[in-house]
């Protein structure tokens, strides 16, 4: 009887496997020798792909870059500049929220990874688009970044553990129901990034309607 073939060993295939890993055990779990086993290859075959291990991490964190939505960006959509922003930033959380070790790496910035400048692109063009001028809108991306990247760093509803007594009134008279958060995590973590998106957003739109009449006078 033959033996079943192994998949082929392809750069996708890595990449889906490193990031399960990571996803799983986070960034130490990653080496090529662990990769390799979890491949069922020999190490050195992952060479012909990568040749380190932060190369498969940067790819990684590109696949995640890629789930971000971009359509919002199109020249064929009608939404405004702000409803983009704001869906555009829903939706980059929310991939980060699904890939959440993979994080510390996307911070350090696009770099040459094709999807993050894609996104990096497409979200600066349409700000140029919408009248923003170009050091301005340099500076909106620059402060999404910031704030969707930060909100995925870690919870504030995580921070607090589910132990009543940790919290003891004579010390701390305000947080009588801190040890409930930790259970609505994700609730209050979503209900305080949309407050925070919002807040941002109103922000900017107050500054885009000075810049506007100025530029009127």
């Amino acid at each position: 009887m033959a033996r079943p073939r192994k998949p082929l060993l392809s750069r996708e295939r890595i990449v889906e496997t490193a990031r399960a890993l990571v996803d799983a055990e986070g960034l130490a779990a990653v080496s090529t020798r662990r990769l390799a086993a979890e491949l069922g290859v020999s190490g050195p075959s992952l060479y012909n792909h990568f040749r380190t291990k932060d190369q498969i991490l940067e790819a990684v964190a590109d696949s995640v870059s890629a789930q971000v939505d971009l359509s919002m960006f199109d020249a064929s959509d009608n939404r405004d500049w702000r409803t983009a922003l704001h869906d555009w930033a829903v939706s980059y959380r929310a991939a980060l929220t699904r890939h959440p070790n993979i994080v510390p790496v996307l911070a350090q910035g696009p770099g040459r990874r094709p999807a993050g400048l894609r996104l990096a692109d497409a979200m600066f063009g349409a700000m140029v688009d919408a009248g923003w001028p170009a050091a301005q809108a340099t500076s909106v991306g620059a402060l999404m970044r910031y704030f969707i990247m930060g909100s995925a760093l870690g919870s504030f509803a995580g921070g607090f553990v589910g132990d009543e007594t940790a919290y003891d009134p004579s010390d701390y008279p305000h947080l009588g129901q801190a040890h409930l958060l930790a259970d609505r995590q994700q609730l209050i973590d979503a209900r305080a990034f949309e407050t925070g998106l919002r807040a941002l957003l109103d922000g900017l739109a107050l500054q885009f309607e000075q810049m506007s009449a100025a530029s009127d006078v």
